[in-house]
């Protein structure tokens, strides 16, 4: 039997369009550690009821993005060392392999693409813009990792970066970098020269290293 279509719930959209803003600013460090939110402020700034703020609000907590206490704070994760190393050895182990099955997918077009946006990367660098860095630095891998056709295993790891977008914020802060990620070219020649251990060491590398001066 057929059923007729329902129109659109102008309340999911703007819930929809909430929760992606939002979980944008929290991944590309757009907003700082333990940055304290609220419902009505959100609801104001995205032009939005409260309804559809609370329901992206409560998505996003469900994925590490925010914290919401029990009073109702609403804010972004302010990550003690433990939990940083935790989340860096999750990427230690999901990267490399999201690389390593993206390897045999890789083109020459898909390579001035890396190079192009590591370009941007240091640019960004240059500009002192830590968002712009990280924006760019994400971008980077999830270029190659889209090329894995392992959609679950990429959900995974979008996840860990949510809950580390505002840690890489201040970990830039803390650094004063002035020079672009060395290992990106690294994982470039990797990839062109199809060396699959050569590939997973520069990964690895690239995405703890950093960490390890905010858990230390």
């Amino acid at each position: 039997m057929l059923t007729q279509a329902r129109p659109t719930d102008p309340t999911i959209a703007a819930h929809d369009r909430l929760y992606r803003a939002l979980r944008t600013q929290v991944m590309h460090g757009e907003l700082a550690p333990g940055q304290a939110l609220t419902l009505r402020g959100l609801a104001r700034t995205f032009g939005v009821s409260m309804t559809p703020a609370r329901e992206a609000v409560q998505r996003l907590a469900a994925e590490g993005a925010l914290t919401l206490s029990l009073s109702g704070r609403i804010s972004t994760p302010e990550l003690s060392a433990e939990r940083i190393e935790e989340l860096a050895a999750i990427r230690a182990l999901l990267e490399p392999e999201l690389a390593s099955r993206a390897l045999p997918r890789i083109h020459l077009a898909l390579v001035e693409r890396l190079k192009t946006i590591n370009a941007a990367n240091t640019e960004a660098v240059a500009k002192q813009d830590a968002i712009a860095y990280i924006r760019t630095n994400l971008e980077f891998h999830r270029t190659i990792y889209l090329r894995a056709q392992a959609p679950a295993m990429l959900a995974m790891t979008e996840t860990v970066w949510l809950q580390l977008g505002p840690t890489m914020r201040a970990l830039y802060a803390r650094l004063r970098r002035n020079e672009p990620p060395q290992h990106h070219r690294t994982i470039i020649a990797a990839l062109k020269a199809g060396d699959e251990p050569g590939l997973r060491l520069a990964i690895r590398t690239d995405v703890t290293q950093g960490l390890r001066h905010l858990a230390s």
